[in-house]
C-alpha cells in the first residue's frame, strides 16, 4: 500500500488557558487583603488604569433624591461602568481598523474659583485627620515633622534578647559571656537546650565545668527553668525556687516521672508511701508549673482576620455585604484612551505607541470586569450557604448541616473547583462569630433514624459531653458512642477518638481527677 500525502480538514474543541483567564483564577482565589495589594500593584505598573474619586451614591440617597435630582436616564454605577467599557472597546476597534476620527473643538473648561475649592471641602473629614493637638505651635504638628510609621514600630523581644538583657544586668565576666551567648543561641522555641555542655564547650574553646557553672546561672533567670536540657530538669529547677519547696513534689518529679505522665495515682502513693489524696493535691501543684518556659516568647506574631464577607439579620432576614474597605474603584484613564484616536497615526513611533496603550487598556478592562465576576462569584456562593446552612445561622454549631462542593455549585450553576477557589481563604462574619468558608462544607453522620447530621456538630456534641463530665470519672470513648447513641447520632469509638484528638482533648486516663 502506498503511502500519501492528503489534506484533511478537521474541526474541534480545546481549552486554552489564555493570560486573562489565568488573571481570573487567580482573583477567585485571592482574599481582601491580597486583592487589595493587586490592585494598588497595577495601578503602579498600567497607566492606562486609574482609580475613580467619584462616591458613589447609596440606596437611600437615591430614593431620597427629589424628581428634579433624580433624571430618568440616569443610570446605575454598574451601567456607567459597562457603557465605559463599552466606549473604550468601541476605541480599541476603531483604532486596530485605523479609524480616523474628524477633529473637534476643545471645550473650554473654566478653572475652579477659591470659593469653588473652598466649598468642595468635607471639613469634617478635614478635622478629623488634622486635630487640634496643641503641638502644632511647638513646630511638631505638621505632617512632614512627625515621625514615621516605621520609627515608631516595635515588637516583643525573644528569648534570646530577654536573656541576654539580663546577662548584661549580672556580674558575669566577658568569658561568662561569651559562654553565655552560645548557650542562649542552642535554646529551641519551648525553652530548652537543644545542644550538649559537650558541644558548647567545644564550640565554645572552654572547659565542660565552665559551661555547666553558666548553664546553673542561666536557668535561675526569668523565666524561671529555661535552658534545662529536659521536661524533669525544668520542673525541678521550678520547685527548688519556690519559698517552700514541696519534698514530695520533688521526689515524684525527680524518680518517678514515668508514672506521673502516666496519672497512675495509686502506684505513686504506693511508691512516695502516702495516700491518693495527697498524692493528687502534688500533682496538681505540679500541673501548675510552666513546662515550656520559654511559651511566652515562642511563635509568630498574632494574625488578625479580616473577614470577607459580613452577613448581617435584619428584620428576620440575612443581608450579605461584601467587604470593600481599601479596594479602590476602578476606570480607564481618559488621557490615554485618547491617544487610541490622535491622527498621527503615520508615523511609526506613533503607531508603537498605539500598539503600547491597547495592550494596556485592553489588560485594565479585563481586570475591572474580573472584579466585578469575583465580587458576584463570592455573593452568589455565599447566598447558597446561607440558604443551605440557614439552620446554622439561626442557631449555632449543633444545627449545622452536611454540605459538600457540588451541591453549591448546582445550585448557582457553577463548577466544583470555581467554588472550591472561592471559599479558599476567605471568611465569613456571621451572627455566631468568624467561620472559614470552608468551615460550612462537612462530611455527613448517619443517625439512627437514617438522617445525617454533619462532622463539626457531632464534635460540638462531644466537647459539650466531656466539658459537662465528672472530673473523678471522665467518659472514655467507648461511653461517649453510647452517649451520642441516645442523641440519636450513630459514630464508631475510633471516630470518637479522632474527632477528640483534633479538639486537643486528652483520653480519659488523663482527665481523671482524685479527691
Amino acid at each position: 500500500m502506498a503511502i500519501e500525502l492528503k489534506q484533511q480538514l478537521r474541526i474541534s474543541q480545546q481549552l486554552v488557558m489564555t493570560p486573562q483567564l489565568q488573571q481570573a483564577i487567580k482573583l477567585l482565589q485571592l482574599n481582601q487583603l491580597e486583592l487589595v495589594d493587586l490592585v494598588q500593584d497595577e495601578l503602579q505598573e498600567n497607566p492606562c488604569l486609574e482609580e475613580d474619586e467619584r462616591e458613589e451614591a447609596t440606596a437611600a440617597e437615591r430614593s431620597d433624591e427629589t424628581p428634579e435630582q433624580a433624571s430618568p436616564e440616569e443610570a446605575s454605577p454598574e451601567m456607567e461602568a459597562s457603557a465605559e467599557l463599552a466606549e473604550v472597546a468601541a476605541d480599541l476597534d476603531s483604532a486596530g481598523a485605523d479609524a480616523l476620527p474628524s477633529e473637534g473643538e476643545a471645550e473650554n473648561v473654566e478653572p475652579p474659583s477659591d470659593a469653588d475649592k473652598i466649598a468642595d471641602v468635607e471639613w469634617d473629614d478635614y478635622m478629623d485627620s488634622h486635630p487640634l493637638t496643641g503641638l502644632e505651635s511647638r513646630g511638631v504638628g505638621d505632617d512632614d515633622n512627625r515621625p514615621s510609621i516605621e520609627a515608631t514600630l516595635t515588637r516583643s523581644p525573644n528569648l534570646a534578647e530577654h536573656l541576654s538583657w539580663q546577662i548584661q544586668l549580672s556580674d558575669f565576666s566577658e568569658e561568662e559571656v561569651a559562654v553565655a551567648e552560645w548557650i542562649t543561641g542552642n535554646l529551641d522555641e519551648k525553652g530548652y537546650l537543644s545542644a550538649t555542655v559537650e558541644e558548647i564547650a567545644q564550640q565554645a574553646k572552654c572547659q565542660v565545668d565552665e559551661v555547666e557553672a553558666v548553664l546553673g546561672r542561666i536557668q535561675l533567670l526569668d523565666p524561671v527553668g529555661v535552658a534545662a536540657r529536659d521536661l524533669r530538669e525544668c520542673l525541678m529547677i521550678q520547685i527548688k525556687l519556690q519559698r517552700s519547696p514541696n519534698l514530695m513534689a520533688l521526689q515524684i518529679v525527680e524518680e518517678h516521672m514515668d508514672l506521673l505522665q502516666k496519672r497512675n495515682f495509686k502506684k505513686l502513693a504506693h511508691q512516695v508511701d502516702s495516700t491518693v489524696e495527697q498524692v493528687a493535691a502534688v500533682v496538681r501543684e505540679i500541673g501548675a508549673l510552666e513546662p515550656r518556659p520559654g511559651r511566652a516568647f515562642g511563635g509568630d506574631e498574632p494574625v488578625y482576620l479580616i473577614p470577607d464577607i459580613y452577613v448581617y439579620k435584619v428584620a428576620g432576614e440575612f443581608h450579605i455585604l461584601l467587604n470593600e474597605e481599601g479596594l479602590p474603584k476602578l476606570k480607564i484613564n481618559s488621557v490615554y484612551r485618547d491617544v487610541l484616536t490622535e491622527r498621527s497615526a503615520a508615523k511609526a513611533e506613533s503607531r508603537e505607541a498605539k500598539d503600547y496603550v491597547q495592550d494596556k487598556v485592553r489588560s485594565a478592562m479585563w481586570l475591572i470586569k474580573s472584579i466585578h465576576q469575583r465580587q458576584r462569584t463570592i455573593y452568589k456562593v455565599t447566598e447558597s450557604i446561607i440558604r443551605y446552612q440557614r439552620d446554622f445561622f439561626e442557631t449555632g454549631v449543633s444545627a449545622l448541616k452536611p454540605l459538600n462542593l457540588r451541591d453549591v455549585a448546582d445550585d448557582i450553576g457553577m463548577h466544583e473547583s470555581t467554588v472550591s477557589r472561592v471559599t479558599t481563604n476567605k471568611y465569613m462574619h456571621t451572627p455566631q462569630g468568624i467561620f472559614e468558608l470552608k468551615y460550612f462544607f462537612n462530611s455527613s453522620i448517619s443517625r439512627v433514624n437514617g438522617d445525617a447530621v454533619a462532622s463539626e456538630s457531632v464534635k460540638e456534641e462531644i466537647r459539650k459531653l466531656i466539658a459537662a463530665e465528672n472530673p473523678l470519672r471522665p467518659l472514655s470513648d467507648q461511653r461517649i458512642v453510647v452517649a451520642l447513641k441516645t442523641l440519636n447520632i450513630e459514630i464508631a469509638r475510633r471516630t470518637v477518638t479522632k474527632y477528640r484528638e483534633s479538639l486537643n482533648i486528652l483520653s480519659s486516663t488523663k482527665r481523671r481527677e482524685v479527691g
